[in-house]
């Protein structure tokens, strides 16, 4: 089946289960960026398991489906394309990496940029070679890239390599922009709960070059 069918077979199950009033308030969740259908998240997987499950898993098959439902308005089909990745994330690969970057500065928000970072993150925790990519990408012009790298790290627990760790929130500590302040502090945050020894001490190295936003979340788990 065509990736447009496919996009297309998701939409069927999804559109049907609009509801204004809810998507109203997604939409306001969101400051009225996006548009929205009003499927709330357990809802959405449930309608779209069956399609997730057996769809092809071949990397450019998963991508092919993934462009065509990222092309759609409705936000919900975005979401069910970052699920589609993420249920069959095995399949990827540091190849599909510029795709996922593509993905990070269209229509971008912290809901699909996260997603996306989850990905990326599983992508790369099992393929050490292309992790220094994430250096590039913590300089890159667009910050929602700049915030996917300092994120990827997340759930990697003892995993985590903290010498980029380190490296990427020093780099991106004076930045004055809230979703970067805040990834750094949830990067550390999330570390803390496996190394808080380290955390802690990175914190008092660092000091006032961390913004107080930033400290404060690092510090939740101390």
């Amino acid at each position: 089946m065509p990736d447009t069918d496919l996009s297309l077979a998701f939409a069927e199950r999804l559109l049907p289960l609009a509801d204004a009033n809810r998507a109203a308030g997604m939409r306001a969740y969101m400051q009225g960026k996006f548009a929205f259908v009003g499927v709330p998240t357990p809802a959405r997987r449930g309608a779209v398991k069956d399609l997730i499950a057996a769809h092809p898993q071949e990397a450019e098959a998963l991508l092919d489906t993934a462009e065509a439902l990222w092309r759609r308005p409705e936000r919900e089909l975005r979401y069910a394309a970052i699920d589609l990745l993420r249920q069959h994330v095995r399949a990827l690969g540091p190849a599909q990496l510029p795709a996922l970057q593509g993905w990070l500065v269209r229509d971008s928000w912290w809901d699909t940029v996260d997603g996306l970072t989850a990905v990326i993150g599983r992508i790369l925790l099992a393929r050490r070679e292309a992790r220094a990519l994430m250096d590039e990408w913590i300089a890159h012009p667009d910050f929602w890239v700049r915030r996917a790298a300092m994120l990827h790290q997340l759930g990697w627990r003892l995993q985590t390599d903290t010498a980029r760790l380190e490296d990427h929130a020093l780099r991106l500590a004076g930045e004055q922009e809230f979703f970067i302040r805040k990834a750094i502090g949830w990067a550390l945050r999330d570390y803390a709960r496996w190394d808080p020894t380290f955390v802690a001490d990175f914190l008092a190295q660092a000091g006032e070059t961390l913004s107080p936003l930033t400290r404060r979340e690092a510090a939740k788990h101390l």
